[in-house]
């Protein structure tokens, strides 16, 4: 990724959503540019138009924090979208350890037994460990079962990301599209983060090439962080579940993410994933591999809120 090129696209997108009215200020009847023109970001992040033109064309070196705060605060970001401008401005070199660390690639592979045991120990509901490209590190049995019969085995040794599929492919999510909006938008955030990773960047291009969809949302520069919410999964065994689900950061593998699923006692999703568990436990069906190595499109977790 371009971090110039990249930052210039992206404040340039933001300052496209707003209209004057959502900031306070007058419509007018002739206006030019669709959204903000970039004397009035300027002047609600208290900079001159000079300064905030410089910054929009990609320059960010040595701005400062307080900058950024100022015209995050002017284009109305949100908390995932002030985190990848902050990424877009941290020089190339970095400084010190902690941005070293910030920097430092999700491994592709996590053998480590005592995390299999930590999922294994996870009988309730799904549990995995994925990067922010949400390949499938590790999982629990409950999560094999969770996605039986929607996993694409691949060559022996390859490991494959997972991928936005064309409309239109089998078992696609209830929700859909805010899936896949939510998906790409992991991916810009992960790609910002860390914009020398190379297998990012190989994903993007094949998606890109296989995908206008994804060549669409992709080119829409949406940014989110997900960390917790619900998703509607319609099992071929069990059908349909609401789920809610939490991803905890893991402190021993920077970048990695740490999700587990569960379903409000109670409720019909609750007898369902419990249906799920026992058949898990007795099926002959499921992959052996403790990590599968492909992860479906499905995996992606949504807000349905």
């Amino acid at each position: 990724m371009d971090r110039r090129r990249e930052a210039h696209d992206f404040l340039i997108s933001r300052r496209a959503r707003l209209k004057p009215e959502h900031v306070g200020l007058p419509a007018g009847s002739h206006r030019r540019v669709d959204g903000l023109r970039r004397s009035e970001v300027a002047a609600l992040a208290r900079l001159s138009v000079e300064c905030y033109t410089k910054i929009e064309r990609g320059d960010l070196g040595g701005v400062s924090d307080q900058v950024l705060d100022a015209i995050a605060r002017a284009l109305r970001l949100d908390d995932a979208e002030r985190v990848h401008l902050a990424h877009l401005a941290r020089p190339v070199d970095g400084a010190g350890s902690v941005s070293r660390r910030a920097r430092r690639s999700a491994p592709e592979r996590v053998n480590r037994p005592s995390l299999q045991w930590a999922l294994d120990a996870v009988t309730a509901g799904p549990a995995f460990v994925r990067n922010g490209r949400m390949d499938l590190l590790a999982v629990n049995q409950m999560a094999r079962a969770f996605y039986a019969g929607v996993q694409r085995p691949q060559p022996t040794g390859e490991h494959r990301p997972v991928q936005v599929p064309h409309t239109g492919r089998p078992r696609l999510p209830p929700d859909w599209d805010t899936t896949a909006g939510i998906c790409v938008a992991i991916l810009r955030a992960e790609a910002g983060r860390d914009p020398r990773d190379r297998a990012s960047h190989d994903l993007v291009g094949e998606l890109s090439t296989r995908s206008h969809e994804f060549s669409a949302r992709w080119g829409q520069r949406d940014v989110r962080h997900h960390g917790l919410g619900r998703k509607r999964f319609n099992h071929p065994i069990v059908g349909e579940m609401t789920l809610a689900y939490e991803g905890l950061e893991m402190i021993a593998e920077p970048g990695l993410v740490l999700t587990i699923y569960s379903a409000q006692p109670g409720t019909a999703s609750a007898e369902r994933l419990q249906l799920l568990g026992s058949w898990a436990a007795t099926s002959n069906d499921l992959p052996t591999s403790s990590a599968p190595d492909h992860a479906p499109t499905t995996m992606t977790q949504t807000d349905v809120t």
